[in-house]
């Protein structure tokens, strides 16, 4: 089994951008309503639902909060190169780099651009 997480986004083209900027995403559907977004190895990671587009119940309102009770964790190799992209481009962090006590891993937070809070940490198993 595999699940293919859907967040809904103002603008899917800038959300498919800034997800391939930071993360290194491969665009494997490309559109104004939906984007696949894969890793280089071909996993697909995230795809993109732009508010209102078709009649998903969840992805109807865009007045509400995105992301309320989700967090988007993100177990890379690439910690320091992600976060290195975000300073760069001066993009402002939730949460700077420390150790997190309950996996003993590095990582930090950072809400996308649609208000999505997302965590990344260095890779580790569960």
């Amino acid at each position: 089994m595999e699940i293919d997480p859907i967040i809904a986004v103002a603008n899917v083209p800038a959300a498919s951008a800034w997800y391939q900027e930071v993360f290194g995403f491969i665009s494997a559907h490309g559109g104004l309503e939906f984007d696949v977004l894969k890793a280089p190895d071909g996993q697909v990671m995230l795809c993109l639902h732009r508010w209102s587009a078709h009649d998903h119940p969840t992805m109807q309102d865009p007045g509400i909060v995105p992301g309320n009770g989700l967090i988007l964790y993100f177990r890379t190799q690439r910690l320091e190169a992600i976060h290195h992209i975000l300073s760069k481009l001066a993009y402002p962090l939730a949460e700077e780099i420390k150790v997190n006590p309950n996996t003993g891993r590095r990582e930090f937070s950072v809400v996308d651009p649609d208000g999505y809070y997302l965590t990344i940490s260095e890779h580790h198993q569960f």
